[in-house]
């Protein structure tokens, strides 16, 4: 299944076009669906609505048919339709196509307008959490890039040793055969053995592990995501001495990784790091409830504060819509009642602004909303 990284979500964000178009549809992973294509044919359906609501924005055939060509191509995929997750969105305009499977679960639904729909995507920014995870062997190393519903193998290519032979230069297997002596307890014999020999052990796997943080640096810093690490207990301390990345997350899934699958290990981590991301919520709505000043709960101060980069995190009502528009030169909010031709979703352009501007922006049910009377509040950087 494939994630949105940061790069792509500010390509979405960032884009414009006349004729913009967001679909969410619900997917299946498995079963009886999947064999009769109900998610194709869901597509399918919607997307001939979409083409009629185009018609009747009086868009040209033209565009309407270059907006199409991607999507047919896509419900001429058999492959694709049959590795699923739990929700499919896509971003098309002309000239422009992106589809993702995610583990999210929208209901359908369509945007049409001149900018992409990014609220259903909050999740994947905040709350559910984006970590990278290390599994840890002296035998193997693997990344992944994960969140609270999902883990993908991530490639490293040449950037790592993938066993400690490859980088200190000797028959490892050999000599944790004779360590072990028949016991499951390598781990501690190693770390307790004869004291010289400990030190020597100890040495190669801190060079061992100081190529794999080297290595992995570069790739590390594009997103700067938490890093947690997945091994033995007494390989963490010794990878904490190796280091570098000043997000790595203090603590570790302890066990050996090759006792258990990929979605076993995916379970465990989510397990491990879900109170950082519950604790970063809870420090927001605890934040937004100590600030003197530096909060705001009408829309009609809070797009003004965004336009000019005030806002520091956006709260918004999970089921609720504000359809209206925004006059960046005058700064001024006209809420309207529904959708109409020529307004817009504001939670949407708010969405994508505080995003774009690398803030952070949470959905949240009417009930914990911050201020219950609005359903968007937010704390400002500064006033």
């Amino acid at each position: 299944m494939s994630l949105i990284s940061e790069k792509e979500l500010q390509e979405i964000a960032g884009f414009n076009d006349e004729v913009s178009v967001s679909i969410f549809i619900p997917t299946q992973r498995a079963g009886k669906d999947v064999l009769e294509e109900k998610s194709k044919t869901h597509l399918k359906s919607l997307w001939k609505e979409i083409k009629n609501k185009l018609e009747e924005k009086e868009v040209s055939r033209d565009r309407i048919q270059k907006i199409d060509e991607p999507i047919q191509e896509l419900l001429n995929d058999k492959a694709f339709w049959r590795h699923q997750s739990d929700g499919l969105a896509i971003f098309a305009a002309e000239g422009f196509f992106k589809k993702f499977t995610l583990p999210l679960q929208f209901d359908p639904h369509y945007y049409i307008n001149n900018e992409f729909y990014l609220k259903p995507l909050v999740p994947l920014f905040s709350g559910d959490g984006r970590f990278y995870l290390l599994s840890l062997q002296v035998e193997n190393v693997e990344l992944y890039e994960a969140s609270k519903h999902s883990i993908i193998p991530k490639e490293t290519d040449d950037l790592i040793p993938s066993q400690l032979e490859d980088r200190v230069g000797y028959d490892y297997e050999e000599k944790t055969l004779q360590q072990k002596s028949g016991t499951a307890t390598m781990g501690q014999k190693a770390m307790h053995g004869h004291a010289g020999a400990d030190r020597e052990r100890k040495n190669e796997i801190l060079r061992y592990f100081r190529a794999i943080d080297q290595g992995l640096n570069s790739l590390l810093q594009e997103e700067k995501l938490p890093l947690l690490v997945a091994c033995q207990d007494y390989l963490f301390p010794i990878y904490k001495e190796a280091n570098t990345y000043k997000n790595l997350y203090p603590e570790a899934v302890i066990g050996n990784p090759k006792d258990t699958d990929m979605l076993g290990l995916h379970q465990r981590a989510w397990e491990t790091i879900e109170p950082l991301f519950e604790k970063q919520k809870r420090d927001k709505l605890k934040e937004f409830q100590d600030q003197n000043g530096k909060t705001a709960v009408s829309i009609h101060d809070i797009l003004p504060a965004i336009h000019q980069g005030k806002v520091d995190t956006l709260f918004l009502d999970r089921n609720a819509e504000i359809w209206g528009t925004y006059n960046e030169d005058k700064m001024k909010v006209d809420i309207q009642e529904g959708q109409r031709n020529g307004n817009f979703s504001l939670m949407n352009w708010a969405t994508r602004n505080v995003l774009n501007q690398g803030g952070n922006v949470f959905l949240v049910d009417e009930e914990q909303m911050p201020e219950k009377s609005s359903k968007m509040n937010a704390i400002y950087r500064y006033i």
